[in-house]
């Protein structure tokens, strides 16, 4: 946590600087960097907390990670050993049908599932603050993008840092 402090006032004390060469550069780095800072804060205290509730419920063993079941749904690079039996000792019938069970439908509880995670209030009030300080920025003619888009990669780098040190 100390780290974390000290990183974001380390660049706080840089963009005082900026503040004293330019008020619309100042305005739209502290924006975009807060908000991307925030985006990536929020993103892994969600992504913490689930975690600690699937260890607290002990679905630890039976479940898959949730990035692996959107990357790869049908479990296609799953470590299962193929059978290499010659096709004439294979029952196709039997195969079809087994394949055809491990296509998974769309359920009530997997919708549950993502709306949760989703629709996390440490994941919207960031991308929320993102939104309304981008529209703020521009509806006041201070929206500058040569500065605004290098500051969203400055939170960026800066939020993954500090959930790094935070998170080992």
């Amino acid at each position: 946590m100390k780290k974390t402090i000290s990183l974001v006032l380390f660049v706080e004390v840089i963009l005082v600087f900026v503040y004293l060469y330019s008020f619309s550069l100042f305005i739209n780095i502290q924006i975009a960097f807060l908000s991307a800072f925030f985006v990536i804060l929020g993103s892994a205290y969600s992504y913490k907390k689930m975690v600690e509730q699937n260890i607290q419920a002990n679905n630890i063993m039976h479940q898959r990670d949730p990035l692996d079941e959107i990357e790869d749904r049908f479990e296609l690079y799953d470590e299962t050993p193929i059978n290499d039996a010659p096709a004439e000792e294979l029952d196709l019938k039997e195969i079809v049908k087994e394949e055809r069970g491990k296509i998974k439908t769309f359920d009530t509880k997997s919708m549950k599932y993502g709306i949760k995670g989703g629709m996390a209030l440490a994941r919207l009030l960031p991308y929320l603050f993102l939104v309304m300080g981008f529209i703020g920025l521009k509806n006041n003619g201070y929206l500058d993008l040569v500065a605004y888009l290098p500051a969203l990669f400055l939170g960026i780098v800066v939020g993954t840092l500090s959930t790094k040190s935070n998170l080992s």
